[in-house]
């Protein structure tokens, strides 16, 4: 069993201890802040059709609303199988630091095919990281953030009882698809609730 693979598994157990999840705290997120529409999706870098929606539609996605200030975007983790890779993954991605955080999650995904290859997710993790063998270790085997993943994980996917990837809800609002979202469908959601005028308060 290689080095990475060891690794892979000790995340995946420590995430797997029993134990209270707090207040989600962490999230990942693009865009203004104060945008009037946020838009949540749960992604797992390991998720097929997560990467499908990230090759195609993300981009223009983002270029619509999010660089124009209309959208703030959040990226919520939620492993799905292979459960440890996909931890590791978004472990690697934090590790690398905020300002590469989602670079190195758009490399994860649009490199999956790695992971069906013996010994593949070593190039994997350190190709889409940049991080070397010593730094790989070091943070997979960071309990504290191990404990502050799994609690975010948790608390995140309990808020919307949300058991499946991708998902994605708008401003407190869950799509209710079979697939991901076309750019159109995200428009459908998205522009009236830029176009609505704010409520005036009863005197």
């Amino acid at each position: 069993m290689n080095l990475t693979r060891r690794l892979l598994l000790a995340a995946a157990f420590a995430l797997a201890l029993p134990g209270a999840a707090s207040a989600a705290e962490g999230d990942m997120s693009l865009g203004d802040p104060k945008a009037k529409v946020t838009v949540i999706e749960y992604a797992s870098v390991t998720c097929s059709h997560c990467a499908h929606w990230q090759e195609t539609v993300f981009d223009a996605f983002k270029a619509k609303y999010v660089d124009t200030g209309q959208v703030r975007y959040v990226l919520r983790e939620l492993p799905t199988p292979p459960f440890e890779a996909a931890t590791a993954g978004f472990m690697a991605a934090r590790c690398a630091g905020d300002d590469k955080y989602f670079q190195v999650v758009d490399a994860l995904m649009r490199s999956q095919a790695l992971l069906q290859v013996r010994g593949g997710s070593d190039r994997w993790l350190r190709n889409a990281s940049g991080l070397d063998p010593v730094g790989l270790q070091l943070c997979l085997m960071d309990k504290a953030a191990l404990d502050a993943s799994k609690a975010r994980i948790q608390a995140n996917a309990e808020e919307y009882g949300v058991n499946s990837t991708p998902t994605f809800i708008v401003n407190g609002r869950k799509l209710d698809l079979d697939h991901p979202p076309t750019l159109e469908e995200l428009d459908q959601a998205i522009q009236p609730l830029l176009t609505a005028k704010a409520k005036k308060p009863r005197k």
